[in-house]
């Protein structure tokens, strides 16, 4: 009897040590900064075991590229950060919860809310790394080399340094991808399809900073003349990045799993999905109320728009429970004026305003 004990608490063990693993998630380097290599303290842990959230391939990686890991957790930053712009006025809002598993256990839902979050994360990390080649901070990668688009003018030069968003893509697939492709699940399970959900909003992120990457160009000449053009790759600005994943979100498909292990549409009229597309398994949460199964935290305290009938509207978010009026007092500069030379001066001006938070 006493073995049998052991055995099963040695079980529950394990299956408290993998919920906890899967909990965790490599976005937590967005919560704890990264120590730059030239940080590091002789004698030290070496800092890839000292990071939470990072799967065994991930660590290996890390092992392989340290220098690396302070700008992947300033993509993931910079994803959660855009997540939480793009659904500011819903229902979910994109909340951190904690600082292991981020989002928390809303993760676990294979919704279009996850999926975007998955995508978001991933252009954010192609977008963080692109940039740290071009300034050198990379000791494997450097400007971008890309070839000299056909229609640019013969007399404007290419070669400035531009963004390696191409560097940048291929390390985001190898890292960002590494912890699901490193799972092994049985044939056409839920467990599979989640994988291969990941992975194609993985991609359709990293895609959406690819492509809209473009060409971007400096005059040079006398008094402004522009009698000399120098041109280079840019990434897009990340909130562009963010609108067009946005609207992917609004258009995602749903999938489900076949027995061969493949993704197929739930309803075939749809167009299929390209990799640039975001996918989901699972229905969404109404994000009504809390409730600690689904990870969802309600909208209770929320604040609301009274005349808005947008999804910021207190009829939408309130879920129908209705909302609580109170005054806030506001501070804002005004009465600006330049005075030469050379500051502007204000005087600070409070407003009394209506809030409305749902109930």
């Amino acid at each position: 009897m006493p073995g049998m004990l052991l055995l099963f608490s040695t079980a529950l063990l394990s299956s408290c040590v993998q919920l906890l693993a899967e909990a965790n998630s490599w976005w937590s380097l967005a919560m704890n900064p990264v120590q730059r290599p030239e940080m590091f303290i002789i004698g030290a842990q070496p800092v890839c075991s000292q990071l939470p959230g990072l799967s065994p391939g991930q660590r290996k990686l890390c092992q392989l590229y340290q220098e690396h890991m302070a700008y992947i957790g300033e993509g993931a930053k910079t994803g959660i950060k855009e997540c939480q712009y793009q659904f500011r006025q819903r229902r979910w809002n994109c909340s951190t919860v904690d600082n292991t598993s981020v989002f928390g256990r809303v993760m676990q839902i294979g919704s279009r809310e996850t999926a975007f979050t998955y995508a978001v994360s991933a252009a954010g990390v192609v977008n963080a790394i692109s940039r740290a080649c071009r300034e050198g901070e990379l000791s494997t990668c450097g400007c971008s080399r890309t070839a000299r688009p056909k229609d640019l003018p013969r007399d404007w030069l290419w070669g400035g340094c531009g963004d390696n968003v191409e560097y940048g893509y291929r390390f985001a697939k190898e890292f960002v991808d590494a912890r699901e492709r490193e799972k092994n699940f049985a044939k056409g399970s839920e467990e599979q399809g989640r994988v291969l959900m990941n992975l194609q909003n993985n991609e359709a992120g990293r895609r959406a900073v690819y492509k809209m990457a473009d060409v971007a160009c400096k005059c040079h000449g006398v008094s402004g003349s522009c009698s000399l053009k120098t041109c280079w790759l840019q990434l897009a600005e990340f909130r562009k990045v963010g609108d067009q994943l946005k609207e992917k979100y609004d258009s995602a498909a749903a999938m489900r799993i076949t027995r061969k292990g493949k993704l197929e549409l739930v309803n075939s009229r749809f167009n299929q999905p390209t990799p640039e597309d975001l996918v989901y398994v699972d229905p969404s949460p109404d994000y009504c109320f809390r409730n600690e199964t689904t990870g969802s935290l309600g909208t209770q305290g929320r604040l609301c728009n009274k005349t808005s009938e947008g999804t910021d509207g207190c009829e939408l978010m309130c879920c129908g429970r209705g909302y609580d009026q109170f005054k806030s007092v506001q501070v804002e500069r005004c009465h600006c004026k330049f005075h030469w030379c050379c500051f502007v001066k204000c005087k600070k001006c409070t407003e009394v305003v209506d809030q409305y938070v749902c109930k």
